[in-house]
């Protein structure tokens, strides 16, 4: 065993399957009944996600967005699908979805199995029915008589494998000194008081999985984008964070400092803005220990 991880058994059909939950995380980790987790399955997903023919032009795959190299998202504020399609938000990570209770940045699917199959069929993404995707993997061959549900539950059980942890500040977490430098400490400090980001930011996986309206929505008075609803998106986890750059469902922040302001100021005012938000008063050393703790969120990912 690994340092850091402990292992979550699983019961498939006659055998134990393990996946290792690193340090950090809930060491229950929900699997529905429906898909139980295998190996195989696991691996069978992996190779599809991977997997160039799921798209119209054969360009794009689902790690062409999420790319394991960068925390399973990527560098563009918005993202890029077929034929160079630019869609409306940013890509989301994929790491810890396995605790997710809603999908999307606007929370509108409700299992990680439906998600799985949407960017296939989004225009802007992979642009295929079900359908012609299935029909594309029979024909390569090593797939067999795949079928879709087969797609959807291999996927999504490769998804839930994807996890981070085991960081500084797990470390920190499990003993209470080692971890973090004291810049960091103090800035765990700020996290958990005086910047209120623990009121959303909460719980292993550092995200409460509802959704809220920081005013990033909101510019110039107008609503860009309504997302659940008035403008609210739903909290993403802080792990792996400050390697997960540019920031918020639009991709419009560049920066962890840059995040760090947004919410020093309160967020863009607009009607319908989360009541936890406001200004803070950071000082400028309160604002780089607060980034100096965000750094120590990076925790050690799945390949």
């Amino acid at each position: 065993m690994k340092l850091g991880l402990t292992l979550l058994l699983f019961s498939a059909g006659s055998a134990a399957e393990r996946i290792a939950v690193p340090l950090g995380l809930d060491t229950f980790l929900p699997v529905p009944d429906g898909n139980p987790y295998t190996e195989a399955k696991a691996a069978r997903g992996r190779e599809l996600f991977f997997e160039k023919e799921l798209s119209r032009d054969r360009s794009v795959s689902c790690a062409t967005c999420h790319d394991p190299k960068l925390s399973f998202t990527d560098t563009k504020p918005l993202a890029v699908g077929v034929f160079g399609r630019v869609g409306e938000r940013r890509v989301p990570t994929l790491i810890n979805r396995a605790y997710g209770k809603s999908f999307f940045w606007d929370g509108r699917v409700a299992t990680l199995e439906e998600q799985v199959l949407k960017p296939i069929l989004a225009e802007k993404e992979m642009d295929l029915t079900l359908e012609e995707a299935v029909q594309r993997l029979r024909a390569v061959g090593k797939y067999g008589a795949i079928t879709v549900e087969d797609m959807s539950q291999a996927l999504a059980t490769y998804v839930r494998t994807i996890l981070s942890g085991d960081s500084a500040y797990d470390r920190y977490v499990a003993d209470g000194r080692s971890g973090l430098t004291k810049p960091q400490i103090e800035g765990l400090r700020i996290f958990r008081g005086k910047g209120n980001c623990i009121s959303c930011h909460v719980g292993p996986n550092l995200t409460d999985e509802r959704f809220h309206n920081t005013g990033i929505a909101w510019r110039g008075g107008k609503l860009s984008d309504k997302g659940r609803g008035g403008g609210a998106f739903k909290t993403p986890t802080l792990r792996d964070i400050a390697r997960r750059a540019p920031y918020m469902h639009d991709g419009s922040l560049a920066t962890l400092d840059a995040v760090v302001e947004h919410y020093d100021h309160g967020g863009i005012f607009n009607a319908s803005l989360d009541p936890e938000l406001r200004p803070l008063g950071l000082s400028q050393e309160e604002k780089l220990a607060l980034k100096e703790f965000l750094n120590s969120l990076n925790g050690r990912s799945q390949p």
